[in-house]
């Protein structure tokens, strides 16, 4: 079964500075229909203006993985890390027993377009960590590129939770598949361009779940650039 969540059905909040939507309930908007899927608990999908950005605040008891589509993140947090985060790079932080951080637009003149994901974790009161990986663009081009998994398969960062996250930027008429074992869920969210998943139309914003599917077919109509959870 596939379970479409239209872009424009999402939560959104325009702040000016910040132009955020939501998959799920987040901050200001609440709806008990979309409070999770599994143990995916956020998509943001975030729009930040030149210089600007999210002060100091805390976390805790949440796996956060961050991926950048367009500009530089900049990123610094109480287990003393400054980072620059670029398209391509996946960042998780395990929040555990709690941890502050900032995130900035490091540029002062272009968008930082971005994409952060929260996933409850499997295991309470874990020790904060960081973690960070660049995966180039040959490694996912039209091909899903595991990049967040509980064993680091793959060279992918480790989550602390039975999710496997892939990412794929697919040329326009390019087919990928994944398969699902059985008891397994999925996600999809198209973070750019449109594509058609198990035949049904998608484009940039859209996302989809799915249960008791044998597997995720996905066809680009246009270039894109999209993430897949696997999920008990």
């Amino acid at each position: 079964m596939l379970t479409f969540r239209p872009a424009g059905s999402r939560g959104h909040n325009n702040f000016g500075w910040l132009d955020t939507w939501h998959s799920f309930s987040f901050g200001e908007y609440h709806d008990p229909a979309h409070m999770q899927f599994r143990a995916l608990r956020v998509i943001n999908e975030d729009r930040v203006q030149p210089g600007q950005g999210f002060g100091t605040h805390g976390h805790q008891e949440m796996e956060i993985l961050t991926w950048v589509l367009e500009g530089d993140l900049a990123h610094q947090d109480s287990m003393g890390h400054r980072r620059e985060l670029k398209p391509g790079m996946a960042q998780i932080m395990s929040a555990g027993t709690g941890i502050t951080h900032s995130e900035f637009n490091g540029s002062a003149t272009d968008l930082l377009h971005l994409l952060q994901i929260w996933i409850l974790p499997g295991t309470p009161n874990l020790t904060p960590r960081y973690q960070e990986l660049a995966f180039p663009d040959p490694e996912l081009r039209n091909r899903l590129r595991l990049i967040a998994s509980p064993d680091q398969a793959e060279g992918s960062v480790l989550i602390q939770q039975d999710v496997r996250i892939h990412v794929a930027r697919l040329d326009a008429g390019k087919t990928v598949q994944h398969t699902f074992r059985p008891g397994r869920h999925g996600y999809l969210q198209v973070a750019r361009g449109a594509l058609e998943l198990n035949g049904r139309a998608m484009a940039a914003g859209d996302g989809a779940a799915l249960t008791q599917e044998a597997a995720a077919t996905l066809t680009a109509t246009a270039a894109a650039e999209v993430l897949l959870f696997d999920l008990a």
